[in-house]
């Protein structure tokens, strides 16, 4: 195998390898910061030594004891060893034969543990969303600081400064590496949650640049989903993001022309939905319903996209449903938002007069000021009420509210349609 085959495997190797390394080396350092450095060293031996020596057998093993070993020599030149040897006893000695084969086998009963650990403390309330986000991507994603910045179209120092900043707040406000218990667990689930799916809309509906989706980032925000699924199986509204990134997901393919102008739902191939995502979707939906919990906002959200993934033509769709579904959702979560999308369900299964009434008094909401959704709804009633005017206004507002290229196109042609 060539040198660069190596490093490719071996950057493979690292974006499976890395969360379970950095959950592991947390437990044992305690410091999120100082799990990462050491697990990074862990690599950069891994960089020098697999091109001579070639992949180890196990390579999750090798890092791993590799980074204990770097843990033991740093806690030992920073005169912390004793103390962390009293805390730590046996757990630090297993790493002293880095060729031991059983290496994974004594960490297996604490790996899902530690991993579950780590998603709550990337993802802990006391950082900003801006900061759980980078962390998480880099923790649990495997992505480095400037796949991070291209991913969000930041600056490169902006996400190595939020990142930074984050594990000293984690370590300033001593952030236990655990999983909270009671009632506790309810909100620091909500912030794990709101993360996921922070980093898969993103992705799938980009904020600004010149591309409408970044698959890259659906594809990590789902992949971070099905870990906390499988270590939380009896969580409804885990299943529940997942049902609803699947669903969404499934819709790649069609959202996007040759051309990479956006394709609005109703104007989709539905041929080119993968069905393989929407019966993984489904499924999911199915597990968390059988749980027999009241439904929370993800499986609500879960449960629209699956009445749009079960419609084989546009005018399948079970409006009606969806517009009830929505009308819950005001109740579990009463947003301007969810209200605007409740407007959508509202004009399509009882028409135009119907949405217009809601949008309409959404109009003064101060958080909507600058959403350019709003203006993009109103106008696309407007138009179908034969308004084409003001619907022109309206799409010429949104186009000038989105930071986006591909809206932005797609939005002043719908202005130039309104004659």
């Amino acid at each position: 195998m060539s040198v660069t085959d190596t490093n490719r495997a071996i950057d493979a190797v690292w974006r499976i390898e890395s969360p379970r390394l950095i959950a592991g080396l947390t437990r044992i350092v305690r410091d999120v910061g100082l799990a990462e450095d050491v697990a990074h060293d862990a690599l950069v031996a891994a960089l020098q030594q697999w091109p001579e020596s070639g992949i180890p057998r196990n390579p999750g093993a090798w890092l791993m004891a590799t980074a204990k070993h770097r843990a033991i020599d740093l806690l030992r030149r920073r005169t912390l060893l004793e103390r962390k040897h009293q805390e730590l006893g046996y757990e630090l000695e297993i790493a002293q034969d880095a060729s031991t084969p059983d290496l994974d086998a004594a960490l297996a009963d604490d790996i899902g543990d530690d991993l579950l650990r780590l998603v709550f403390t990337a993802c802990h309330p006391v950082l900003s969303a801006e900061a759980r986000v980078a962390l998480t991507l880099r923790l649990l994603g495997g992505l480095t600081t400037d796949e991070i910045a291209r991913a969000f179209l930041v600056s490169e120092p902006t996400i190595a400064q939020r990142i930074v900043r984050a594990k000293k707040t984690l370590a300033k406000e001593r952030v236990p590496f655990e999983v909270p218990s009671g009632d506790e667990l309810a909100g620091r689930l909500a912030s794990v949650l709101e993360v996921i799916y922070l980093i898969f809309n993103e992705g799938y509906s980009a904020t600004s640049g010149d591309d409408w989706m970044r698959p890259a980032l659906c594809e990590d925000a789902l992949r971070l989903g099905r870990i906390l699924a499988g270590l939380m199986p009896t969580e409804p509204e885990v299943h529940g993001l997942v049902a609803l990134m699947e669903i969404q997901a499934s819709r790649a393919n069609a959202r996007v022309g040759t051309d990479g102008t956006p394709i609005l739902l109703l104007d989709q191939n539905r041929a080119l939905w993968d069905q393989v995502l929407i019966r993984r979707g489904l499924a999911a939906i199915d597990q968390a319903t059988t749980l027999g919990r009241p439904r929370g906002p993800y499986l609500l959200q879960a449960s629209i996209a699956a009445c749009h993934a079960r419609a084989r033509q546009p005018e399948d769709t079970d409006w009606v449903t969806i517009a009830a579904l929505y009308t819950e959702l005001t109740l579990v979560i009463p947003s301007p938002v969810v209200q605007l999308n409740r407007a959508v369900a509202l004009s399509m299964a009882f028409g135009p007069k119907a949405g217009l009434d809601i949008v309409d008094t959404l109009v003064g909401e101060a958080s909507l000021e600058n959403y350019h959704l709003l203006p993009s709804v109103r106008g696309d009633l407007l138009v179908k009420l034969g308004r084409a005017p003001e619907a022109r206004a309206e799409f010429e507002r949104a186009a000038s509210l989105t930071r986006n290229t591909r809206e932005r196109d797609l939005l002043l042609e719908r202005a130039r349609a309104c004659v």
